[in-house]
């Protein structure tokens, strides 16, 4: 059994890592911690884990994370990178959920997160862990950076054609829908029910901190500049993104339905549906897939990508189960392998 610690499970992202963690054949969690909530049950805070999980949330500095063989960190951006250096020394492997480890760069990670990097020796060595690209570096990694929610479902649609050269990398563009629970379990005016309810709305058009993230991953899969014009939205929902993709073709004889069913052909996690389908996040709702549609309207010089995630499960606390599977040796769909929830 792997010991595995959590460290910040209050989150919507921590309670949905500790539903899937209390499942899993081959877990045993021995800690999950809190400062606001520690010494409380952690299924009273969350009774959907009533007869599931029995620990109480403990402070960081009072849990015994150096006795666990696996620490995820479910915490705001800028607090994993004060204690990883510690775990790593101790021996100790590190799953980030958040983004303190995803930017190469320590200069546009302080550009966007607003304050220096607390360990810029580790970002080179950190894995992205996005098993559909980095799966063999992510088996011997002891630092694994989970990806973005946002960044998942945009690259997994983009990477098949930038991958083989077919579109132009200058000129991609990805309007993104994503449901409330993006936006975290804290109290904000712009995400309450009477705000966000029978509204739509784009945010962070000028620059997301996405975006370097994304931008930084589809350069490595075409090896050139890449300009990506990133637009998210908040839509009335709690759970799931739909990215719709375009970009400009610079070859017409593809066949891209078979390229895309070719390049997730043994991917458990990437469905890549029929010609003509349109995805629905509510089929990855409360499940670790990625389903994708190409559509190239008219014949035209235009591909259309759809990309639907559950962004709390593959864009975030699936996707870090998934790639704690593949670091410990286990079957990479273990405890993950539910059906969506419907309806």
């Amino acid at each position: 059994m792997i010991k595995v610690g959590v460290v910040g499970g209050t989150g919507y992202t921590g309670v949905e890592l500790l539903r899937l963690l209390a499942a899993h054949p081959g877990v045993a969690l021995q800690a999950v911690t809190s400062r606001g909530e520690a010494g409380r049950h952690v299924a009273d805070l969350f009774p959907n884990l009533r007869g599931h999980l029995d620990l109480v949330f403990t402070p960081p500095d009072a849990s015994d994370l150096h006795a666990c063989d696996l620490v995820f960190f479910a915490t705001p951006n800028g607090t994993a990178m004060q204690l990883v250096p510690g775990l790593l020394a101790a021996g100790v492997k590190v799953i980030d959920l958040a983004a303190d480890f995803r930017l190469r760069d320590p200069d546009e990670w302080e550009h966007w997160y607003g304050m220096p990097h607390a360990c810029p020796e580790l970002l080179a060595e950190a894995v992205y862990g996005l098993p559909e690209v980095n799966r063999e570096a992510i088996r011997a990694a002891r630092l694994v950076a989970n990806p973005g929610c946002y960044p998942t479902a945009v690259q997994l649609g983009f990477l098949p054609l930038l991958e083989q050269g077919l579109v132009d990398p200058g000129n991609l563009i990805a309007d993104t829908k994503s449901g409330v629970s993006g936006a975290g379990r804290k109290a904000a005016v712009g995400t309450l029910l009477a705000e966000a309810s029978e509204n739509m709305k784009a945010y962070g058009v000028a620059g997301h901190r996405h975006q370097p993230e994304i931008r930084q991953g589809l350069r490595a899969a075409t090896r050139q500049p890449v300009e990506l014009t990133f637009v998210p939205h908040l839509t009335p929902m709690i759970r799931g993104i739909h990215a719709t993709l375009y970009a400009r073709l610079t070859a017409t004889g593809e066949d891209l339905q078979s390229l895309f069913e070719q390049r997730y052909a043994d991917e458990p996690f990437v469905d890549v549906m029929p010609l003509g389908a349109h995805p629905e996040t509510r089929s990855v709702r409360g499940a670790n897939h990625c389903r994708l549609a190409v559509h190239r309207p008219r014949d035209g010089h235009t591909v259309v990508v759809l990309s639907v995630i559950d962004n709390l499960v593959k864009g975030a606390a699936g996707q870090a189960v998934q790639n704690m599977n593949l670091m410990f040796g286990l079957d990479e769909t273990a405890g993950l392998a539910a059906a969506a929830l419907l309806p």
